[in-house]
């Protein structure tokens, strides 16, 4: 259980932070921007909760909770060491990648096959999950630029790659089922 009974330490006013494993890095360090990164994107589906329908509300709970489980595994370096840990860390499961899987090829069963790039847009709800989508891809950047220097579990990096496809697949459902998808028109303003 987390208890959190003072906001600020300012243990970090000199520019450092603690990892979960308790090391102290900048807070400028790719693997701080990667879970940082997914803290906003937790933000932004928050505000993404407001507009949508109850279904797609329980599903952005869940997703909500999955990027809290990912920030912690992000945030744990040195995953050889967990079975040494005396609590092991939390990681992402395939299982969470599995459901977002899942629940893509549900909403995807709906839609009409592309034709045209689509742009972020449409519906309130729609634009919200574009942006969310967005995050979730830097996010993805930045944790797979991790993974070029660290060992990190590679159920997180499937789950944002799947996190990001579940945006999109989810905005287009937020559009009519696609049918008010906004689409590309290319070159149409030369």
């Amino acid at each position: 259980m987390v208890v959190l009974n003072k906001i600020y330490t300012r243990t970090g006013d000199k520019g450092d932070t603690a990892l979960g494993n308790g090391a102290r890095v900048a807070k400028h360090d790719v693997r701080v921007d990667a879970y940082g990164t997914v803290d906003e994107l937790n933000c932004f589906v928050g505000m993404a909760r407001l507009t949508a329908t109850a279904e797609t509300d329980a599903a952005l709970s869940r997703i909500q909770n999955d990027l809290f489980d990912l920030g912690a595994d992000l945030c744990r370096p040195d995953m050889e060491k967990d079975a040494d840990a005396e609590y092991p860390p939390l990681r992402m499961a395939t299982a969470q990648v599995d459901r977002l899987e899942a629940e893509i090829d549900v909403m995807n069963a709906d839609l009409e096959p592309l034709r045209s790039f689509i742009l972020p847009g449409g519906s309130e709800l729609a634009a919200r999950l574009h942006l969310c989508r967005t995050i979730a891809r830097r996010a993805e950047r930045l944790a797979t630029q991790l993974a070029t220097t660290e060992n990190i579990n590679a159920a997180a990096l499937r789950y944002l790659n799947r996190l990001s496809d579940w945006f999109f697949v989810g905005a287009r459902m937020a559009n009519n089922a696609g049918k008010d998808d906004v689409l590309w028109v290319p070159g149409a303003n030369r």
